[in-house]
């Protein structure tokens, strides 16, 4: 017998939520069902992120730092405006009509600044002004941040300086905190995540130059399912997980009786998606030498 020679299989969010309700005992019928079912599954996914469990999804990010300046978000906050030549980088801006203000983290085009988080919010056709440079232009749009809900978490960095990476370690708010001069310039060395709705990360020490880039590994969500015709944002071995994690969702609201049978079902599947999950590295054991001379 010939094999298929395909390897595309993929449900779709309709298939998962079929097989999750013949695992419950029941039947998928009607618009409520697919809707209690999609949000079991957005349930699910946010259950999986707290495990840590989503690690296909980190992204790395390269930020070029500014001089002096500490707080960026995770994600460029990007505001388009006339000109932005003329402005200087780590500068303080501020806007005429809302009065907003924010620093200049970078320049990428003529026509776009990226941004620290402002204070206020800019208006799209406002004038802004370098309290640095003295320059003035119109900005076109709003200040905006790519995916502020997405990220998970931050894991580990580096900081870039003509090619040489260094690593730079992450500290808790507590450690943070205590550091008594956080202006203090320098190559950074540590980093600290403030996991807010859109978070910021702080660096320290402060910036002394604004060639250097930070470059972090970003954890971020899963994509939602948000229509019973979406196919999923998982790798196929996560596929057994997955069912059987929503047929468990499923059955604490329609299938008391099988709680605990799909409930052991789910933490077995989880437990080989966790270890296949893992980084894999080799280790290597070099034996410790000591030479004892004799004593006569």
């Amino acid at each position: 017998m010939a094999v298929s020679g395909s390897k595309d299989f993929e449900p779709n969010v309709a298939e998962y939520i079929e097989e999750a309700f013949e695992r419950c005992g029941i039947e998928f019928r009607t618009g409520y069902d697919a809707r209690t079912a999609r949000r079991s599954l957005n349930l699910l996914f946010a259950d999986w992120a707290n495990r840590g469990l989503n690690r296909w999804t980190i992204k790395q990010v390269s930020q070029t730092v500014a001089s002096g300046i500490t707080d960026y978000p995770v994600g460029a906050i990007t505001m388009s405006v006339s000109a932005s030549g003329s402005f200087s980088i780590a500068e303080t801006i501020s806007g005429g009509t809302s009065g907003a203000t924010a620093s200049i983290i970078t320049k990428p085009t003529t026509t776009s600044l990226t941004l620290t988080v402002p204070v206020g919010t800019f208006s799209s056709g406002e004038t802004i002004t370098g309290g640095t440079s003295g320059a003035t232009t119109a900005t076109t749009s709003t200040a905006s941040l790519e995916d502020p809900q997405s990220t998970v978490d931050i894991l580990s960095g580096v900081v870039r300086r003509s090619n040489s990476d260094i690593s730079i370690t992450r500290v808790s708010r507590d450690d943070y905190l205590t550091i008594a001069n956080k202006s203090t310039t320098g190559r950074p060395t540590q980093f600290y995540v403030d996991r807010q709705i859109t978070p910021i990360v702080k660096i320290w020490p402060a910036p002394e130059n604004s060639t250097d880039i930070f470059i972090y590994d970003r954890l971020v969500r899963i994509d939602d399912a948000d229509t019973s015709i979406n196919t999923l944002d998982i790798p196929f071995r996560f596929y057994p997980c997955l069912t059987a994690g929503l047929a468990y969702y499923m059955a604490l609201k329609r299938a008391p009786e099988r709680v605990q049978i799909l409930k052991g079902l789910y933490e077995e599947e989880f437990q080989r998606a966790a270890d296949e999950d893992r980084d894999k590295a080799n280790i290597n054991l070099v034996p410790s030498y000591t030479f004892v001379s004799a004593v006569s």
